[in-house]
């Protein structure tokens, strides 16, 4: 994953993402934890008017006053929705989303919440997960196991 993200470089050859892409790790820090979720949407979405990105965040259960919450007072649960909702429910939401881990440390609410909006995303996935009923419940339909060495 850091591979393809650039953020680790390999020993020979290359490896690269061609399209637009982002990237939720386990602590969901693209977010900006100063900030609401309503302004980490727009900082990730310039574009976006007020009622646009306050329907974006409505379809991600930030409703009215949960859209003004400080993103470093969130669950995990919470965040990992905000970060979805900031990366994808933009007008131009990214063409691959790659997520480590997402189902770490959510209740069976959360998890669900999530699936939902991963449902309704019309881009390419690159999951790291261990939770199979997960996978399937998101519409994974390829998998690469990798075994320690």
């Amino acid at each position: 994953m850091r591979l393809l993200t650039g953020d680790l470089r390999p020993e020979s050859g290359t490896a690269r993402i061609l399209g637009s892409h982002v990237l939720l790790d386990q602590t969901v820090s693209l977010l900006d934890p100063t900030l609401t979720i309503r302004d980490n949407f727009r900082a990730l979405n310039p574009e976006a008017d007020e009622n646009s990105g306050r329907a974006a965040l409505a379809r991600f259960m930030f409703r009215a006053d949960a859209a003004l919450q400080i993103v470093g007072s969130l669950s995990g649960g919470e965040m990992l929705r905000a970060g979805l909702a900031v990366t994808i429910g933009g007008s131009k939401p990214p063409e691959l989303l790659i997520l480590d881990e997402p189902t770490n440390h959510l209740d069976i609410f959360a998890i669900e919440a999530v699936e939902a909006g991963l449902r309704a995303y019309d881009g390419a996935l690159l999951v790291i997960s261990h939770d199979r009923k997960f996978l399937t419940n998101i519409g994974v339909q390829r998998e690469i196991a990798l075994g320690a060495s």
